[in-house]
């Protein structure tokens, strides 16, 4: 998985207190260190939970491709208040990822779940896929996250990624790069979300920071 060197550490620093806090905003930092990369054949995908019966929104379907793989393993706390964010949080990431396998910056499933400056930065992120003539396969796995509301309409969530079994795959060709992984694989993810009128808990503002001391094993 090849891995841009740009200064991530200092915007994540500035930015993650104010999301804790529920009044900040943010970028997704991490696409200044590398791409992110995809799933493990072999291994079951893990979705995040399903809506509550109160939830009266028309998602759009995300479903990835067989050789892309979320995994959403552990992703619930038992509270159902926080398991309803945890899941949109979820799926404003597999959106993400959706939208780079269409090669779609402007893929409506990304503005459905990430509003303000998070569709802004993940509308980037993609189309920097894109710019560079490349998707990606492989698991991505999703663990230890945790929850913090602010009243009913409010919440913020910070949990690790996992993309070492995740690679570039060239658009055209279809070549992988398995270039060997590091602790740049590990990414440490800090957001904040909204509660829409429809009920879906949207991402407002996100930072992120590769190799974090946090996710790293």
């Amino acid at each position: 998985m090849k891995r841009r060197s740009l200064p991530v550490a200092a915007a994540f620093a500035a930015t993650a207190a104010l999301l804790l806090t529920a009044c900040g905003s943010g970028d997704d930092s991490s696409k200044g260190n590398g791409k992110i990369a995809g799933a493990d054949q072999g291994e079951k995908s893990s979705p995040s939970p399903s809506p509550t019966a109160s939830d009266d929104a028309k998602r759009p379907d995300i479903t990835l491709p067989a050789d892309v793989i979320d995994d959403f393993k552990h992703w619930k706390t038992g509270d159902a208040a926080k398991d309803a964010v945890l899941a949109d949080a979820g799926r404003a990431q597999t959106a993400t990822n959706y939208a780079i396998i269409k090669g779609n910056p402007d893929e409506p499933a990304l503005a459905f779940y990430r509003q303000g400056d998070a569709l802004v930065s993940g509308a980037q992120w993609v189309k920097s896929f894109v710019d560079d003539g490349i998707t990606y396969t492989g698991t991505v796995r999703y663990f230890d996250p945790k929850v913090t509301l602010y009243g009913s309409t409010e919440a913020g969530v910070t949990f690790c990624t996992d993309e070492s079994k995740a690679f570039n795959k060239n658009r055209k060709t279809g070549k992988v790069d398995k270039t060997p992984s590091d602790n740049d694989a590990y990414v440490f993810y800090n957001t904040h979300l909204k509660k829409a009128k429809d009920g879906v808990w949207q991402t407002t503002a996100l930072v992120s920071d590769r190799g974090n001391a946090k996710c790293t094993p």
